[in-house]
């Protein structure tokens, strides 16, 4: 009978070792991307676009969230599922929802400040997200903004909304996070 070495030298246990690193990195590097994409839509951020149009002299509000934020957050606040996709009363009704946590105050040179009567103008849903639309009379001399935008926070801590201001070719932002409730922006 034959005796076979079991001696086993060091570059070959290397060898043995290196496909099951590599796998191993492999399935490492997977473990760290499968939340991260699972996590990327639940970030929480909504955007708002103010917008100063000289042709109709209004100011225009467009607001734009996930569809998937806004049915789970109807749901929660209206106690029942909400298909937004499908229901334009649905739609309506978590319209209603933003325009009741949004609030726009002009101030003027003179230090006077008065609320914009925003009124609803629409909503659609394109691709991922629904847009809801307000409007308001443009007031003259105006040199400042306050903004309250406390929608899907009342039910998210984390949920931070975005405002873009836009007038004369300028954008201001305005981030809504933590705790801020109202900010003001210096036209």
């Amino acid at each position: 009978m034959k005796m076979v070495s079991r001696t086993t030298s060091l570059s070959t246990i290397a060898a043995r070792g290196r496909p099951r690193t590599g796998l191993l990195a492999l399935l490492t590097l997977l473990c760290c991307l499968v939340p991260s994409l699972t996590a990327a839509h639940e970030q929480k951020t909504a955007v708002t676009r103010i917008l100063f149009n000289d042709s109709t002299g209004n100011i225009e509000v467009v607001h734009r969230f996930f569809i998937h934020d806004a049915e789970h957050a109807a749901g929660v606040v209206f106690g029942e599922a909400q298909n937004l996709m499908e229901s334009a009363d649905s739609r309506k009704l978590f319209s209603n929802y933003v325009m009741n946590r949004f609030a726009i105050a002009a101030e003027d040179f003179r230090g006077e400040t008065t609320e914009l009567n925003l009124e609803y103008v629409g909503e659609e849903i394109e691709g991922q997200f629904l847009w809801v639309y307000q409007e308001a009379e443009q007031l003259q001399d105006l040199s400042a903004l306050s903004v309250v935008h406390v929608a899907l926070r009342d039910i998210w801590p984390d949920q931070a909304n975005l405002v873009n201001v836009e007038k004369d070719g300028q954008i201001y932002s305005l981030s809504f996070a933590d705790s801020a409730e109202s900010l003001r922006v210096e036209l």
